[in-house]
């Protein structure tokens, strides 16, 4: 699971690691004992957020004015198009 630095605590790590699920969440700066994680997993994290921001130019998918599932998939799936002919 990707996370930033807010998730960084040990309940919410203790949660990941019981789902067998590994946490690639950076430490706090105040953290007495860091943990290391995979930088390069980490740095790959920013695509996906830029992703994101780009879909939410679109007022449309931002605002979820589809109702249903199916249609708002539509929608998100024609904008990842329209982003990636670019």
């Amino acid at each position: 699971m990707l996370a930033d630095k807010g998730y960084d605590s040990d309940a919410v790590i203790a949660l990941i690691e019981e789902k067998a699920a590994t946490a690639v969440i950076p430490p706090r700066s105040s953290r007495k004992t860091p943990r290391t994680i995979d930088r390069h997993i980490y740095r790959d994290r920013c695509l996906v957020e830029c992703l994101f921001q780009k879909l939410k130019r679109n007022r449309r998918i931002a605002m979820r004015f589809e109702k249903l599932a199916m249609h708002f998939l539509s929608m998100v799936l024609l904008g990842r198009i329209l982003i990636w002919a670019r």
